[in-house]
């Protein structure tokens, strides 16, 4: 599954893993995408959307 939402675009952020210690290595925060049945043009397709996008209204799911 591609790790970018194909309504608004979100994809994977970079930060730290901070220990106990306070050592701090690189690690990737994903977005919460699901596939989904959507209407695109008036046809429903299936499409990667991040949960914000389902929740907000922006996709129309096709029944």
């Amino acid at each position: 599954m591609a790790k970018r939402c194909q309504v608004c675009g979100k994809d994977a952020a970079v930060g730290n893993l901070v220990s106990h210690s306070n050592i701090k290595t690189k690690r990737r925060f994903l977005p919460n995408l699901q596939k989904v049945r959507a209407l695109v043009n008036g046809h429903p397709q299936r499409i990667v959307a991040c949960t914000r996008c389902l929740r907000s209204g922006r996709v129309t799911r096709a029944i």
